[in-house]
């Protein structure tokens, strides 16, 4: 099985190609750039390579969100039309589920989470139990002071992983104290090689029902429908 995997939900663009289940290539860059610009000459790259195109491939596997709006539309829809056109599978994986599994050798619980702006985050809580990961509490858009009220009452020592770390890291040891766990060892980034990982024995997606997993509204939607609440829109 030759599976492609995309990761353009944050800031990091990863791109990684496993064959008969060997990782053959991965790419992957963390700067704050147009991915659509760089997504498919990436794709292009890798895949040259390690001398496979295309028709090679048996599976997509692509991060569906949370993260930037931008970031994971564009993903989503190249990683669709590739395994429409190539007809074969697709599967969309949690990008939190894709940071949490940076702490797969620990049995405490993992809080993987994504800046949101205006001091809220994308995040969720997972354990991994017999070697496979778990969800706790589903994904969701929360504040997150509010996040670390919730977590400081259940009495639990807590992994924190994210990309954005630093920007809440005081704040964390701060609210959990002992019951905060930060490794500055791993890794806190996703990879995409780790997203094949998570999503080579999930079930297949539909494609045209595959959706990005957004968690909110945009802002400009958001702004649009409390502006036009109670008005028949219609005429």
């Amino acid at each position: 099985m030759n599976i492609l995997a995309i990761d353009t939900a944050t800031d990091v663009m990863g791109v990684a190609l496993t064959k008969d289940g060997h990782l053959k290539g991965e790419l992957l860059t963390n700067l704050q750039k147009n991915h659509s610009v760089r997504l498919m000459p990436s794709i292009h790259h890798v895949m040259e390579e390690v001398e496979m195109v295309p028709g090679d491939l048996t599976k997509i596997i692509v991060s569906k969100g949370p993260g930037s709006y931008t970031g994971v539309r564009i993903g989503l829809s190249t990683a669709k039309a590739m395994a429409w056109a190539l007809e074969i599978p697709i599967v969309g994986v949690s990008s939190l589920e894709v940071l949490a599994y940076q702490g797969r050798h620990s049995n405490m619980l993992i809080s993987p989470f994504i800046d949101a702006r205006r001091e809220a985050v994308f995040t969720g809580l997972y354990q991994f139990k017999e070697g496979e990961i778990t969800s706790i509490v589903d994904d969701q858009y929360i504040k997150m002071t509010d996040w670390l009220d919730y977590l400081s009452e259940q009495k639990r020592r807590i992994m924190f992983v994210s990309p954005n770390i630093s920007m809440y890291e005081r704040t964390i040891q701060d609210t959990l104290n002992e019951f905060a766990y930060i490794d500055k060892s791993i890794y806190q980034l996703g990879r995409p090689s780790d997203l094949i990982t998570l999503g080579k024995n999930k079930e297949r997606d539909e494609i045209h029902i595959l959706t990005p997993k957004y968690l909110r509204l945009a802002e400009a939607e958001a702004n649009w429908l409390k502006q036009n609440k109670g008005r028949n829109t219609y005429g």
